[in-house]
């Protein structure tokens, strides 16, 4: 395997400096762009938390993604990681992020090593400001589904996610019925666009300005 905890180490020292904003938009749709505007004049958006979570199986380097299910919420049927918005009862959104995952897929915290965080980003459909936090464990976890905000877990070798054959662009229709053209990745027969895409984004142009050899 390539070596897992030097990987994991030279991520740690690279979540110390972030592009920020410059590496997501990189995978905004043309219509996000306009949006991300709000931003700066609405004082009243809501907080969440992402887990980014990596491991070691079979000789790879893994994270874990999760499609939800289609129903009539905002992000119905799309990829993301897993994650959700911060409670009261949350002591901070890395308890956040740490509760969701273990809600939605069984992720247990206390095997997680929470490493670094990446860029807030502001999701305009929704309201929310979602903070990512990349974490890893030693070993595959023992995934529990939770059926009821989870269709299916998503598995992805790292390296797919490096390869520039992931990319591409896909005509997706927009929450307002219209079908618009957006980056994405296509990975596992999954297309990853929107908020999760652009969070990735972020996190390859990391591994790939500071050369990981993993």
């Amino acid at each position: 395997m390539k070596n897992f905890a030097e990987f994991t180490k030279k991520l740690k020292t690279s979540l110390t400096s972030l592009p920020g904003l410059e590496a997501q938009l990189r995978m905004a749709p043309l219509s996000r762009l306009q949006e991300l505007k709000m931003q700066a004049v609405n004082a009243d958006t809501r907080q969440s938390a992402v887990l980014i979570l990596f491991y070691p199986h079979k000789g790879k380097i893994m994270c874990v993604l999760m499609k939800r299910p289609t129903d009539n919420s905002v992000h119905s049927g799309q990829v993301s990681f897993p994650g959700g918005k911060f409670e009261e009862t949350d002591i901070d959104l890395r308890s956040t992020a740490l509760r969701e995952a273990n809600e939605e897929m069984g992720i247990v915290g206390d095997d997680v090593e929470i490493i670094g965080k990446l860029s807030p980003l502001f999701i305009p459909p929704s309201n929310f400001d979602v903070h990512p936090f990349v974490g890893i464990t030693r070993k595959r976890p023992g995934f529990i589904i939770n059926k009821n905000e989870v269709e299916q877990l998503i598995e992805v070798d790292f390296d797919l996610l490096l390869n520039p054959g992931a990319f591409t662009h896909k005509n997706i229709e927009h929450r307002n019925g219209k079908l618009v053209d957006v980056p994405c990745f296509y990975i596992n027969d999954h297309v990853v666009w929107g908020a999760t895409a652009m969070i990735i984004s972020e996190l390859i142009w990391i591994v790939k300005k500071n050369s990981f050899n993993h």
